[in-house]
């Protein structure tokens, strides 16, 4: 008898499993731009191969160290690596260079 509930408590506690399941934790594997100028103004700005159509955000002077809210407006996010940054605000192509952007780091460019 005590065999036969030894057994049946065995069969019954080995499906009563916790499950499976993953932890992610850590930074963001990509980068973001955003960009600053004298007032909030439509700009295009081409990454590589790709173009996008955002909204720069107003510089305020004594808010030097002032954090940018990250959004889909005025934010855009980029794998990590070298890319080559082309901005153009009306007709006129207002920056130009080659960046190098690392994980879960914001840049922001002043117009």
């Amino acid at each position: 008898m005590k065999k036969l509930l030894f057994i049946l408590a065995i069969v019954l506690l080995s499906g009563c499993g916790v499950g499976n399941y993953t932890v992610s934790s850590g930074r963001a594997n990509q980068g973001a731009l955003s960009f600053t100028s004298a007032k909030a103004t439509d700009i295009s700005v081409y990454v590589d191969d790709d173009s996008y159509s955002i909204q720069s955000v107003k510089d305020k002077a004594y808010k030097t160290d002032r954090k940018i809210k990250q959004t889909a407006a005025n934010t855009i996010f980029l794998s990590p690596g070298t890319h080559t940054v082309k901005v153009i605000m009306g007709d006129e192509e207002v920056f130009s260079k080659q960046l190098l952007i690392s994980a879960s780091e914001h840049r922001i460019i002043e117009l």
